[in-house]
C-alpha cells in the first residue's frame, strides 16, 4: 500500500517538474502585455483580404493589434509567410513551400485574390516596429536548425518587439540554446489534433507540456478548445506561466481567457469593440 503511494507521489512530482517553464533569468515580457494579437493578420473571413497577406498585416497595424504569423523556409533559404506548408488550401496548387524559391512565390495567388505569398522581410518592413509580433516557426522535413538560423538573420537590425513560438519543442529548444534572451513559447493542443505528420510521442509530449523542463518556454500558447487540459492547468497553477489562447473568435471567448490573465490571438472580429 505504502509502496504504491510513494510511487504515485514520485510520478506526480516528476510530472510537476516536467511542466516547469523558465522561472529564472526571464526576459522582459512587458511589451507583450495589454495587447491582443491578430491571427495570421487581421484578415477577412471570406479571404477577400487573405490570411498572412501584406494587406492583412497592414490592417492589423492600422487597428493597433499585435500580429501573429507563420514562417517557412523556401528552397533558396529565405522565409515565406504562410500557415500551411502545402499551397493547396490557400492557392489551389498541390506544391510545398519548401519546393519553391522566394522568387517563385509571386506566381501563386492567395485565395483567388491578387495578393501573393509575402516574404518575411517584406512583412517586417510593413509592420516596422509599430506593434509586437508573435512568430510561429514551422519546421518541415528536418529543417529546424536552418529555419531558426534564417529567422535570426532576417531579424537582425529589426527595431520592433517580437517573440517566437512553435508546436515543435525542438525549435523552442534551439532558441533556448542560441537566443536565450528572446521570449519563446510552446504552442500546444490536444495530442490527437496534431495529425499523422507528427511523431505520436512528440505530439503527446508537446500536448502535455512534458518537454518544458528542457525547453523552458516563457509562455504557453494553448488551443482555446483544449485549455482545460490537466497539464496546462497544472502548469499555470504551479508556475503562473503566461497563457496565450488561440484562436479566439467571439467576445465571450475573449472574456473567458482575459479574466484569468490570458492573452488572446483572435480572428474575424474586433476585440477592442
Amino acid at each position: 500500500m505504502w509502496t504504491v503511494f510513494f510511487v504515485l507521489l514520485i510520478l506526480i512530482l516528476l510530472w510537476a517538474l516536467a511542466l516547469m517553464p523558465r522561472v529564472k533569468n526571464k526576459p522582459d515580457f512587458t511589451p507583450f502585455r495589454h495587447q491582443v494579437y491578430a491571427h495570421r493578420g487581421y484578415y477577412y473571413k471570406d479571404q477577400s483580404i487573405p490570411e498572412n497577406s501584406l494587406p492583412g498585416f497592414a490592417r492589423a497595424v492600422e487597428n493597433g493589434f499585435g500580429v501573429e504569423l507563420d514562417v517557412h523556409l523556401t528552397k533558396d533559404g529565405k522565409l515565406a509567410v504562410l500557415h500551411d506548408e502545402n499551397l493547396k488550401r490557400m492557392c489551389g496548387v498541390d506544391v510545398n513551400l519548401s519546393e519553391l524559391t522566394s522568387s517563385e512565390l509571386k506566381n501563386y495567388r492567395l485565395a483567388g485574390t491578387s495578393y501573393t505569398i509575402p516574404l518575411f522581410t517584406d512583412v517586417l518592413k510593413g509592420i516596422n516596429g509599430k506593434v509586437p509580433i508573435i512568430i510561429e516557426v514551422k519546421p518541415y522535413g528536418g529543417n529546424i536548425s536552418a529555419l531558426c538560423k534564417r529567422l535570426c538573420t532576417e531579424l537582425e537590425g529589426y527595431c520592433g518587439v517580437y517573440c517566437m513560438e512553435s508546436f515543435d519543442p525542438r525549435a523552442v529548444l534551439w532558441f533556448k540554446k542560441h537566443k536565450p534572451n528572446l521570449v519563446r513559447g510552446q504552442l500546444a493542443m490536444r495530442a490527437n489534433r496534431y495529425g499523422g505528420a507528427t511523431n505520436p510521442l512528440l505530439a503527446f509530449a508537446a500536448a502535455n507540456l512534458l518537454m518544458n523542463f528542457i525547453t523552458k518556454p516563457d509562455f504557453i500558447a494553448y488551443c482555446f478548445e483544449d485549455r482545460k487540459s490537466l497539464s496546462f492547468r497544472l502548469c499555470k497553477k504551479l508556475y503562473k506561466v503566461q497563457e496565450f489562447s488561440w484562436t479566439i473568435r467571439t467576445p465571450a471567448q475573449a472574456a473567458e481567457v482575459e479574466i484569468t490573465g490570458g492573452l488572446i490571438i483572435f480572428e474575424y472580429f474586433n476585440p477592442k469593440k
